[in-house]
């Protein structure tokens, strides 16, 4: 029997509850989840690797804090600290990647709205995570994190994945470029962020109602960062630029009805392609990463698709030459 396991069946025989016990399995976590049952219903719980304290355990923070302003997280029923477990609310096993894959258009285009509509209900609940003095509040995508995720993808899929390290000169190019990326967008670090907001962080609860998980690593970030994730998270055909013009309208529009700032059209289309830079640079040394790793292969049919996205951005803002360069060489010459 697994240490987590065994820990789990401790917390649940000191409550009472019956030890009936369903392991799940997570995408890409060190934790592990297991359904259970709890009192008359089933409820979700994680067992982290160690001990915590809950005053610092950003999944209890971020929680209080989401559901505090009103935004959809399972509601948290225990938790033992000792023991590393935490209760929470079972939204089933519908997972809004899943959903979409089958779904037809006007279907899929409703829950892409909704979804893009709870990424403005997170931004309006900015001044609270202030005021509650929520960890979110207290971390962001400084320069030194938006760095360490650009350099986690160069090591991961240069050296990792490909084998082929950049030469001395292209290295220190990149380099460059890419601390310019992570200079200006730490300045836009502004908003509270979900921070992995994508379909398969989503689910829908029995009532069809869509139901936020995994917001532990909430932060503060720039105004378009969720949506680059929602939008352009682990695709394998590049969406149109029409399509995204037409969801960084309603993006916008979604944020005006909630009494958020006004922002251009033009002024966020540039944020968002600086945004998809890294973001999808960061998913390309994640699938790297795994794929190598962790035996995760299923990732690398996505890097492609995620490099013909980034080279797309920068050309559309006409910046970073030499990230153009090099990114066209790895497109082909896979």
């Amino acid at each position: 029997m697994s240490d987590f396991r065994q820990r789990l069946e401790t917390f649940l025989s000191a409550r009472n509850q019956t030890a009936r016990i369903e392991q799940l399995t997570p995408d890409a976590s060190t934790r592990e989840y297991f359904r259970v049952k709890w009192n008359s219903e089933t409820a979700i719980a994680c067992v982290y690797p160690e001990s915590f304290v809950a005053d610092e355990q950003t999944y209890l923070d971020v929680t209080r804090l989401f559901l505090a302003a009103g935004l959809p997280v399972a509601e948290i029923y225990d938790f033992d600290e000792l023991l590393g477990v935490i209760v929470q609310e079972d939204f089933g096993d519908m997972i809004l990647r899943d959903i979409l894959l089958e779904a037809e258009v006007e279907t899929r285009e409703n829950y892409l709205s909704e979804a893009i509509s709870l990424i403005a209900r997170i931004q309006a609940a900015t001044p609270k995570a202030f005021e509650q003095n929520s960890i979110a509040s207290r971390l962001s995508f400084d320069f030194e994190k938006l760095s360490w995720e650009l350099d986690f993808f160069t090591v991961h899929y240069f050296e990792t994945y490909k084998k082929e390290p950049l030469n001395e000169n292209d290295s220190k190019l990149l380099k460059t470029e890419l601390a310019e990326v992570a200079l200006e967008l730490e300045s836009l670090a502004t908003v509270l962020t979900h921070r992995d907001f994508h379909a398969a962080n989503l689910m829908l609860d029995k009532n069809n109602n869509l139901r936020i998980i995994d917001h532990q690593d909430a932060r503060l970030g720039s105004i378009a960062y969720d949506l680059v994730s929602l939008l352009l998270d682990r695709v394998t055909i590049l969406p149109t630029p029409e399509w995204l013009a037409e969801k960084r309208r309603f993006f916008l529009s979604e944020r005006e009805k909630l009494g958020l700032a006004k922002i251009s059209e033009n002024e966020f289309s540039q944020e968002f392609r600086l945004q998809t830079i890294q973001r999808c640079l960061k998913a390309i040394g994640t699938f790297s990463f795994q794929s190598v790793n962790r035996g995760k292969t299923y990732f690398i049919p996505f890097i492609k698709p995620m490099f013909e996205i980034v080279l797309r951005a920068a050309e559309n803002i006409n910046r970073f030459p030499n990230l153009q360069r090099i990114i066209k060489d790895q497109i082909s010459n896979p």
